[in-house]
């Protein structure tokens, strides 16, 4: 799952669009060309959506917005910051409502669609669902990513990085009182993950970042981390006795997430008719993997796959053997040309993060730097956890389990797609197509790519490989139909757990992790399934039209130079 691309960030953005208060009216010249107007459009739409977004502006590469360094702020979620926020939608809004789009190249009128779309899911956030009056998990996870990227990001040196996590300290005590006057009410889910990941921010600031802080910088920061972390004790204890007390249901139901879907996955689908495909083909699905289990019966040929597997201390080098085999690979298939940063490292998943983020993720490069940090996240497994537990999730993430995840989240899956985005020019439209970027290119490239492994033969004598690779395909089908039943159509707990654990073959610790998830967020399970079928149409479509001239290597690169435009959007692009 990609972090910027995935329910956290596509969720949290939208939340949070409105957010410092610096962003004002364009008064940057206009670029001296006959596309200025919409140039300055785009301009004014991308730096202008990360001036209200600090935490978001830091993870990008942008720093500084008409004077203003970004890097010390927190966003800012007082109505003063929310009106900036509908300031900024409206005057974009109106602007976009005045351009002639025939007049506009192909690609300016993918970002027109990329920019509507956007603007469509951030108004249905900010005027109808309104996460931040009861997430409490957007407060938690955007001081978390807030810290962190300045700490692991080493786009400045040390000590400067260490002025900016020490300036956004001496915030958390006015972004918690922000929160606990925002906050109505919230989920019994909500409220337990926010206390949870919450912990994992003071854990972040007690030990983490004042472990490596430097000695000059020592007395500051723990001035302004006592008084951070008072904060935060405080608002877990606001969150169990008072918010609490006010709970309310985490399903977004019909209405509301007919409109998010249509913004966020814009395939020109609705609900229905994507959950009545994915319906279809899981029964298609589970005849396939029972003929690839033969003669054994399916549970069986898992439960064999399941035993090789890694022990939970070898779990996080695991992957990293996995993505050396992978990249090999890829070279030896030459399925593209492989990014030339040697910037991607596996580590463990922040402990803010995990909530949403039970086995693991990726976090792409900033766009504007894009030769910093590239992060394959793995989620440890606890010590404390009961071996039970434990046993359940490494027998998901057996061997095989654990290349697929690789070949996704990795190579070549989200890190490739990331890179080459972070290729796309101009700089505004590269921006626009990673902060706004479709969710389902994103997944659908990641799902695909385990798909493309597979067909090349990517180890094909490892039993239980290509089993585990059908597996992986009902779980992106059960993903679908839990997100749309379970938003919109009152499926169950038990019903849900039902279609993973006996339709799809999950273990329980992977079915209860993604009913959390589901429940955590909506539009973006979808994701994948909508993705993986769009990208394979687009594949098949360029294959009828070039015939024999087909080069599946120059399909690879041409689609993902685009950036992540939508997948209708893409298909036009390359035909």
């Amino acid at each position: 799952m990609n972090k910027n691309q995935s329910f956290h960030f596509a969720c949290l953005l939208a939340a949070v669009l409105g957010c410092t208060g610096v962003w004002a009216a364009p008064t940057s010249p206009v670029p001296a060309s006959s596309d200025a107007p919409f140039e300055q459009l785009v301009d004014d739409f991308v730096f202008g959506t990360l001036a209200l977004s600090p935490t978001t502006a830091t993870g990008f590469g942008y720093h500084e917005h008409h004077g203003a360094s970004l890097d010390d702020m927190l966003d800012d979620f007082s109505p003063a910051g929310v009106a900036a926020s509908h300031a900024l939608l409206h005057d974009i809004e109106a602007r976009i409502a005045r351009f002639d789009t025939a007049s506009l190249d192909a690609q300016q009128r993918a970002d027109i669609d990329i920019m509507r779309n956007a603007l469509g899911a951030s108004r249905l956030e900010l005027d109808d669902i309104q996460g931040y009056r009861h997430n409490p998990t957007t407060y938690v996870e955007l001081l978390g990513n807030g810290l962190y990227t300045p700490y692991v990001l080493n786009y400045a040196a040390a000590p400067e990085r260490y002025r900016h996590i020490i300036n956004r300290l001496n915030r958390v005590p006015e972004l918690i009182r922000q929160a606990e006057a925002n906050l109505q009410d919230s989920p019994e889910v909500w409220n337990r993950i926010a206390r949870d990941e919450n912990t994992g921010n003071i854990g972040l600031i007690d030990a983490t970042l004042r472990a490596d802080c430097p000695p000059a910088a020592r007395m500051r920061y723990d001035q302004a981390a006592a008084a951070a972390i008072a904060a935060l004790n405080g608002f877990n204890h606001w969150l169990e006795d008072h918010l609490a007390e006010r709970t309310s249901d985490w399903r977004l139901g019909k209405e509301r997430y007919d409109k998010k879907f249509r913004w966020v996955l814009a395939t020109g689908k609705t609900p229905e008719v994507l959950l009545a495909e994915a319906e279809a083909d899981l029964a298609k699905a589970r005849i396939e993997i029972a003929r690839l289990a033969a003669p054994k019966a399916v549970e069986q040929a898992l439960a064999d796959v399941a035993r090789q597997h890694a022990t939970a201390a070898a779990f996080l080098p695991a992957a990293r053997q996995a993505l050396i085999a992978a990249t090999a690979f890829v070279k030896s298939k030459d399925l593209l040309t492989l990014p030339p940063n040697a910037n991607l490292q596996v580590i463990e998943t922040p402990a803010f993060m995990r909530g949403i983020y039970g086995v693991g993720g990726f976090n792409p490069a900033p766009a504007l730097e894009p030769k910093l940090g590239a992060f394959f996240w793995v989620t440890p497994i606890p010590n404390s956890w009961p071996q039970s537990r434990i046993d359940s999730k490494l027998r998901e993430y057996n061997d095989s389990g654990m290349q697929h995840l690789t070949v996704h989240e990795a190579m070549p899956g989200h890190y490739v797609q990331g890179e080459y985005a972070n290729e796309v020019q101009p700089r505004a439209r590269r921006l626009l197509r990673n902060i706004f970027g479709n969710g389902p290119y994103v997944e659908g490239w990641a799902v695909y790519s385990q798909q493309l492994m597979a067909e090349q033969g990517y180890l094909g004598d490892t039993p239980g490989y290509r089993l585990t690779m059908q597996k992986q395909l009902l779980r992106v089908l059960a993903n679908t139909i839990l997100d749309v039943r379970l938003h919109t159509m009152g499926m169950t707990d038990q019903e849900a757990l039902d279609l993973m654990t006996k339709n799809t073959y999950q273990e329980m610790e992977e079915a209860t992790s993604k009913l959390q998830r589901a429940k955590l967020s909506s539009c973006q399970l979808p994701t994948y399934y909508a993705g993986y079928k769009g990208w394979l149409a687009v594949r098949e479509h360029v294959q009828a039209k070039r015939g024999p001239a087909f080069s599946l290597k120059e399909f690879h690169e041409s689609a993902l130079r685009q950036g992540a435009v939508p997948l209708p959007v893409l298909d036009r692009l390359l035909q």
